[in-house]
Order: C-alpha cells, then structure tokens, then sequence
C-alpha cells in the first residue's frame, strides 16, 4: 500500500513570482484592502497549521509532489530556494521537508504550465478593464481543458515514482482534481478538505457571501490539522 498526504493549496502573494505586484493590486481593488488583509492572515494561519502537522511527522524517505514543479534535481532545489526567498510558506514547509530526509519529485509538464502562466499573466496585466475581460474569457475557455491535461500529468508521475510502502506528499490547488485519478492502491489523506479551501475561495470573491458560512470556513481553515497520523 502507497500513502499520499494532499494539501490543497491556497496561493499567496509570494507564490506568484513576477506577476505578485499586479495580482496584489487587482486583489486589493476588488476585494477592499481590509478584506483582502483579513485573507491574507487567514492564508497565512492556514499555511502555519500545515507546517505544524508535518512537524510532527517522521518525513524521511517521503516523496514531495508541488504544483508547478517542472524539474528534479539542482533545478528544482532552486525553484524551492526562490520560493523561500520570495516568502512563500509553501515552498518554506517544502524546504523543511527536504532538510528532513523528504525527496523532491518533478510533478509538472513544463509546455502545460507555460501555457496557463502565460494566460494568467495577460490577465494581471490588463492595462483596462476590457483588456482584462477579454484576457479572462481567453483563459475560461481553456481552463477546464488545461486543468484535466495537468492532473492526467501528475497523476501519472505520482503512479511512476511513488513506490509500495512509501509515501508522498502533494502540494496542488484546491480546484485540482488529481484523486481520482491515482491508483487505487494509494491511500490518500487530507491534511485539509480541499472542498472546504474551494468553498471559502468561492465566497471570499462574492460580494453578497453568506458571512456565517464564511466564518466556519475560515475558522477551519486557521484552526490546527486534526488527520489522525497513522
């Protein structure tokens, strides 16, 4: 039997590289600044939950999967180094994982990541807003097709390398749908319900949210893993 610890990812403004500024701007403006600063406390509480898990846990020998990862080896330490150097929790928790025995694993298919940085970045950096709607309705018609392309890619790479009795850790999206598509011989465990992540991504962008339900969702989402360890 394989296990697979999942964390469903809620980006920070450090994970976005170059695009960071343009997509903190255009966060602020439609979300207000003391809403989008709540959020960005409510992610950063997420993240540090998550990191105390692992903490606990005995990593050596497990195998790290990370939405985005496009290489092994020297080039992909360096992609963690510049994570960490931008401040990014996640790529922090991946450091941590190494410097304790963990493996890092390529996950991605460079070509398909390329393809969806390139569409978010016209979206970011839409001079007007009619720039941006139609940049936006580019990349709503590939979405769905670029999401499915990308977890057929990882699942296989996790089928490849993750070997009987070991067991990995993945890093992806919350709007990823990579389960299903693994072997049933992995156990997959969630460090946090990636139903849930979804669910509070989804009501922090309507302007009319139920504030109860976001409360509970944000709450869960600060509030320390409870998977059992076994």
């Amino acid at each position: 039997m394989r296990k697979l610890y999942l964390v469903p990812i809620i980006h920070m403004s450090a994970d976005m590289g170059s695009l960071a500024s343009a997509l903190e701007a255009g966060a602020t403006a439609g979300l207000g600044q003391e809403l989008w600063q709540k959020h960005k406390e409510i992610v950063s509480d997420f993240w540090d939950s998550v990191a105390q898990f692992f903490d606990s846990l005995d990593v050596n020998g497990f195998r790290v999967y990370q939405d985005g990862l496009v290489a092994n080896g020297p080039d992909g330490l360096r992609i963690v180094r510049e994570g960490i150097s931008q401040e990014s929790k996640n790529y922090e928790i991946v450091g941590k994982l190494l410097e304790r025995g963990a493996a890092l694993v390529r996950t991605e298919d460079l070509a398909l990541v390329k393809q969806e940085h390139t569409y978010i970045a016209r979206i970011a950096r839409s001079k007007s807003l009619k720039e941006k709607e139609a940049a936006a309705l580019r990349y709503k018609l590939v979405q769905s097709k670029l999401l499915k392309q990308r977890d057929d890619f990882i699942a296989q790479r996790i089928e490849e390398t993750l070997s009987e009795g070991e067991t990995g850790i993945l890093f992806i999206g919350a709007y990823h749908d990579v389960i299903p598509k693994l072997p049933r011989d992995i156990g997959v465990k969630e460090v946090k319900k990636a139903v849930k992540v979804r669910g509070y991504q989804q009501l922090l962008s309507k302007p009319r949210r139920d504030e109860v339900q976001f409360k509970q969702l944000s709450e869960y989402l600060s509030s320390p893993v409870t998977l059992k360890q076994s």
